[in-house]
């Protein structure tokens, strides 16, 4: 297994904390995709090095690291320029990643369908393609011959023409793909439509399986679910189509969304969205913000809302002492007071569950059908056998 360090930087708009938050999931994402994180490095920068992102004396501490460690690669946390991508690597010596390039990868690894496999392949050349000339360091090795430099840059201006060639016949790949979808979604009839959207890794594969009866593959790693899955779910007698959708994460590459529109469509064309969020997660707030903030980009957020906490199995806090007067905090507020708290200052239908131990799986189901039931009512006024 590949060893890795991986870099968070401090600045203004990110403080200690959140840093290590995201230093956290950047671990987290590190190990989904096969490598072992054996330590990480910060620095608060006022000004972001345009050539080198970190300051020349932390890159210089992170290269004897490296060095001394044998570790295989370096991972920043924030998107690097194709400028800062060079010079980093050149100073350390080993293969540098950024978020974006990691979060790629991780697609790429757990792509299943063709359709998946397009959607990344072309995601992953859009990124390529303004970092090939670093691809051509090897030429600077012979440096002084003349003549060299003109052949490498034909080469880049080749490869460049390939890859824009091949990016246009992968959007038309999608293009073609996304009519046959669009053609069985209006084959579906006129059944409501239920999405889960949520963060990545908060249990939406696991609640699909446990309301649909089926198999959909879940696991506790990041991007678990890539393909949208639909099944039909019945409830008493009401039928519903509810569909598994792929995770959302902070910092999400612009280039994984726009390859992955298609993909949520399902979102945006869905009469209701089941919001599942992991309460155990000490940052379950910012989560949630980041999925509405997806939502909105996808002008999904005046849809219908259900807000289902999972992995309530999962959940700790801290006791307080009997004498300590300061405010509560995210880690020492009980269960129950965050029920009480989030049920009533939410405006959209609330409930607790641990999909894991199956509880309070009836009250979701009981959610679930009122909300279906309403929007079924008012699509087929006339239509009322079913209750």
């Amino acid at each position: 297994m590949e060893t890795a360090v991986v870099v968070g930087v401090i600045t203004q708009r990110q403080d200690l904390r959140t840093v290590l938050d995201y230093l956290d999931e950047l671990e987290f994402l590190a190990e989904t995709a096969g490598a072992t994180v054996v330590n990480r490095f910060m620095q608060r920068v006022d000004d972001a090095n345009p050539g080198t992102l970190i300051g020349k004396g932390k890159l210089e501490e992170i290269q004897l690291y490296v060095e001394e460690n044998e570790v295989d690669m370096v991972i920043f946390d924030d998107d690097l320029t194709p400028t800062q991508l060079r010079n980093i690597e050149k100073a350390i010596g080993v293969r540098v990643l950024d978020r974006t390039n990691l979060i790629l990868d991780i697609f790429a690894k757990r792509a299943q369908t063709a359709y998946a496999k397009v959607q990344v392949e072309l995601a992953q050349y859009l990124y390529l393609l303004p970092r090939l000339a670093g691809l051509w360091t090897h030429l600077e090795r012979q440096r002084g011959g003349i003549g060299l430099r003109g052949p490498g840059e034909r080469e880049i201006e080749t490869d460049r023409r390939v890859i824009r060639d091949r990016i246009s016949k992968l959007k038309e790949e999608l293009h073609a793909i996304d009519r046959q979808m669009q053609t069985q979604r209006q084959n579906r009839g006129k059944l409501v439509r239920v999405a889960l959207v949520g963060y990545t890794n908060v249990g939406k594969s696991t609640m699909m399986n446990m309301l649909s009866k089926s198999e959909v593959f879940a696991e506790n790693k990041l991007f678990a679910t890539l393909d949208t899955t639909t099944r039909k779910v019945v409830i008493e007698n009401l039928p519903f189509l509810l569909s598994d959708t792929v995770g959302f994460i902070r910092k999400l590459p612009h280039h994984l969304v726009e390859s992955f529109k298609s993909t949520l469509d399902e979102v945006r064309e869905s009469d209701l969205l089941v919001h599942v969020v992991d309460i155990s997660h000490a940052g379950f707030e910012e989560q949630i913000e980041v999925v509405n903030q997806t939502l909105a980009d996808l002008k999904c957020a005046e849809k219908p809302v259900i807000l289902v906490f999972n992995k309530m199995d999962a959940f700790s806090h801290v006791e307080k002492e009997e004498d300590d007067l300061t405010p509560s905090t995210k880690e020492n507020i009980s269960l129950d007071d965050l029920m009480n708290s989030w049920m009533a200052k939410n405006n959209n239908p609330c409930i607790f569950i641990s999909a894991k131990n199956k509880t309070n799986i009836e009250a979701l189901k009981e959610m679930l059908y009122a909300q279906v039931k309403e929007i079924h009512a008012s699509r087929f006024p006339y239509n009322d056998f079913l209750y």
